[in-house]
């Protein structure tokens, strides 16, 4: 069984629809699709309507703007939850308002190196997006000719300590793990130590995280190399977390991220959804169906 657990579509920040991402899931010969959007549940319909005509078992997620408690910045993968719980709804929202609210800064400071852009065009290359954002600025360079790619775009101008990096409001990242679990959801951690230095989460920070609920930690991504893949499988497995592998994929939005470039073992996506189930179970919440049809999240 094939199984990526980590992926986005135009919802958010990747390049193609909800109903076509499961499309190239089927022919890269994916049995497990998990879904998961930046901070918004809304291409879970669709995505599940083109997951049953392909064949394909979906898992309904979201990637969360989280911070610790030094203020930076970690994603936190949510798997399962009702989005629609108060605390939920209340803490997406304000998530949502901070996306979209840096980008005229953002606009402000290129426009001061010379690149004229505006939010109009920002918007217009977001589309029908939920989650506006530094990716759409990103797109904006991009059109405009000031850059190749996404990924140059952030890396010269859009990731923090570059000239046109803007700060955002971000949930502290326990207070999430506690609302998902709230909602009857289960957590992991999105790429560790794929954007900072692994002193930032050691096994004792992972640890205390663990305490606070915690399910997992995403261990096989493109960005960790193999000797941090090594060391992230010990500390799971030490600790009792759940080990996923994704790609991360985002379509066009993302170079070396195709889908199935990583994998998660079934055993481990069935400790996640037992985990799941039991969150479920506690919460009460009117949780999504899981992959294989019980809406308990197994």
């Amino acid at each position: 069984m094939r199984i990526d657990l980590h992926t986005h579509t135009d919802v958010s920040d990747g390049t193609t629809s909800p109903t076509q991402l499961v499309r190239d899931a089927a022919a890269a010969g994916l049995d497990v699709l998990g879904l998961t959007d930046h901070d918004t549940a809304r291409g879970w319909d669709e995505a599940a309507a083109a997951a049953r005509e392909e064949g394909v078992a979906l898992v309904r997620g979201m990637e969360l703007s989280t911070r610790l408690d030094d203020g930076r910045g970690v994603h936190l993968l949510a798997y399962l939850p009702d989005p629609t719980t108060p605390g939920m709804v209340a803490e997406l929202e304000h998530v949502l308002g901070g996306r979209g609210g840096r980008v005229p800064e953002m606009v402000a400071r290129l426009n001061e190196h010379g690149m004229a852009i505006t939010v109009e065009d920002v918007a217009h290359q977001a589309g029908d997006t939920a989650a506006l954002g530094r990716p759409h600025v990103a797109d904006a360079l991009v059109a405009a000719g000031y850059v190749a790619h996404r990924d140059d775009a952030f890396a010269d101008w859009l990731m923090a300590g570059k000239p046109a990096y803007v700060g955002r409001y971000a949930a502290p990242i326990t207070r999430m793990i506690g609302l998902v679990e709230e909602a009857g959801g289960v957590t992991v951690i999105a790429h560790p130590w794929g954007r900072h230095d692994p002193s930032s989460l050691p096994a004792a920070a992972l640890a205390e995280l663990r305490d606070a609920g915690l399910g997992g930690i995403e261990v096989d991504h493109q960005d960790h190399t193999p000797d941090q893949r090594r060391e992230l499988r010990a500390i799971a497995d030490d600790l009792d977390l759940v080990r996923t592998g994704s790609s991360d994929h985002h379509g066009e939005g993302k170079r070396d991220h195709d889908l199935g470039c990583n994998l998660t073992e079934p055993a481990q996506l069935e400790r996640l959804l037992a985990r799941a189930a039991a969150a479920a179970a506690r919460s009460g919440a009117t949780v999504p169906p899981g992959p294989f049809g019980d809406p308990s999240g197994r």
